[in-house]
């Protein structure tokens, strides 16, 4: 088993104790900005060992009968295909899952807010779409100098330019698929349009990174910015806190160039600002929950050479610029880690050297590594998927899983009618081709019921994987990096 860094428990019971006296704060209504992702915010459970995917939605279930959901997308994000690397969905996509999840259990979504519109037709196409689901969408625009130009930014011709969202709860829960999606200005737009209408409205901010009372260059926040190094995010000292309170505490640039903005409405809605720095603005109880530093810190250095190897990859596929690939870079530099120090990536690597074909890797929780080879068979990862299945199983690595009798069929069925060229069988093929020899084969059976162990291991590829393999280890929650190569030299990848 993995060593836990953080005391999750504590954690629940602290952030919920903190937002209640937030909301208590405001009597009508209250914007609550959540960063990061809500079901399954694998990043904080990367860099803080402890940290379960699913606690923010936790704590907003006990408040489901107040809350509703608005759900920020930016326009241009809709416009590139943005994709969440996490789940390899684009953001689009992702709105559409996160309405069905809220929905699934309990939570109300009132609509969602397409940020910086200016009339690109793939974002009507997806308007248009929401708007036959029966959601309603909302307009936001860009304004000129934002967040600087604050007389523009809070006049009629800069917030009240947006559409009004309609909403009626008393918390609206205010989050994006992922970072840079136009969370904030969303609030503060809307805070402006309660205004005007009368309405006496607060604001709060639940973000998890960067932790304000950690270190600057702590590599819990160094992993935060090796996450968002596309946005060009970079930690930095809150001078307002430390003008204010003489306490230094730790924000990013977003934030702390928009807080002039936030002080200036809110000096507009009640004479005066309820926040000194966009630390008070915060309601962030997770550097509080760190039971062990060390373990923490280690687990972010990991996790900021996982970042690069995903920011090699994406600039090989041409959706990243080399400039947030050197940021990575900059920041294993500074942590004092390189990709030698991904002990699952050399065995990969040296076992495509052997057998010179690609290779695929896995370690286990217990520090074991399994690898996994091409054959005529199998591609290497569902070679090294079975392979790690076996050790799990205590089961001999000689025995065959599946029959060659039950391979065959499939990989004729790909070649001779489904116009495939390569007869290997992918991750999710060899899994329903093992879940059928479970029928009949006891040990085909026992292999299949570790697959849940695999959940939080590492693996490792020496080429880019296709997208089907990439999805299977994804949803395996595997923590995968890829070489940031194909295996052929074609133009044209699946």
């Amino acid at each position: 088993m993995k060593a836990v860094g953080f005391d999750n428990d504590k954690y629940l019971q602290m952030q919920s104790k903190y937002i209640r006296e937030r909301i208590s704060k405001f009597d009508n209504k209250l914007y609550l900005e959540l960063g990061g992702k809500l079901f399954d915010d694998y990043h904080a459970s990367r860099v803080l060992p402890g940290f379960q995917p699913d606690s923010k939605v936790r704590m907003l279930l006990q408040l489901s009968d107040q809350a509703e959901i608005v759900i920020v997308i930016n326009a241009t994000d809709i416009e590139k295909s943005k994709v969440r690397g996490d789940l390899g969905i684009t953001y689009d996509a992702d709105v559409l899952r996160l309405i069905d999840a809220f929905r699934d259990i309990g939570l109300y979504v009132g609509s969602v807010v397409i940020a910086q519109y200016c009339g690109q037709p793939v974002v009507d196409s997806f308007k248009n779409r929401l708007n036959n689901l029966g959601v309603k969408v909302f307009l936001h625009y860009s304004i000129s100098g934002y967040p600087n130009n604050i007389p523009l930014i809070v006049s009629d011709e800069g917030f009240g330019k947006n559409e009004y969202i309609e909403t009626s709860r008393p918390l609206v829960i205010v989050t994006a698929p992922g970072p840079g999606s136009g969370k904030m200005a969303t609030c503060l737009s809307q805070l402006y349009h309660e205004y005007k209408r009368g309405v006496k409205a607060g604001y709060a901010k639940f973000e998890t990174f960067p932790v304000w009372n950690l270190p600057l260059k702590h590599p819990v926040n160094l992993a935060y910015e090796a996450a968002t190094a596309d946005l060009n995010d970079v930690n930095m000292i809150d001078p307002f806190h430390l003008e204010a309170y003489g306490e230094t505490t730790v924000n990013y640039n977003r934030d702390v160039e928009v807080f002039p903005v936030l002080n200036a409405i809110f000096e507009k809605i009640a004479g005066e600002s309820p926040y000194k720095s966009p630390t008070d603005m915060g309601v962030n109880m997770a550097g509080n929950c760190i039971i062990d530093d060390e373990i923490c810190k280690e687990a972010s250095r990991q996790e900021i050479i996982r970042r690069y190897y995903h920011a090699l990859c994406e600039q090989r596929q041409g959706r990243l610029d080399k400039e947030a690939v050197y940021k990575v870079e900059l920041l294993m530099n500074k942590v004092g880690v390189s990709t030698e120090d991904r002990t699952v990536a050399k065995a990969a690597l040296t076992r495509a050297e052997q057998t010179g074909l690609p290779a695929a890797a896995i370690e286990l929780d217990n520090g074991k590594i399994i690898t996994g080879k091409t054959s005529s068979l199998l591609g290497a990862s569902a070679a090294v998927l079975l392979n790690a299945l076996k050790e799990l199983g205590g089961i001999n690595h000689k025995m065959p899983l599946i029959s060659p009798i039950v391979i065959e069929p499939i990989q004729n069925l790909k070649t001779k009618h489904l116009g495939n060229s390569n007869p290997r069988l992918h991750t999710d093929e060899i899994l329903i081709a093992l879940s059928i020899s479970a029928a009949t084969n006891p040990t085909a059976e026992l292999a299949l019921r570790q697959l849940p162990k695999l959940r939080g291991c590492e693996a490792h590829s020496s080429v880019i994987l296709s997208q089907v393999d990439d999805s299977v280890f994804r949803k395996l929650g595997m923590n995968l990096t890829c070489e940031a190569k194909y295996q052929t030299k074609k133009l044209y990848h699946k």
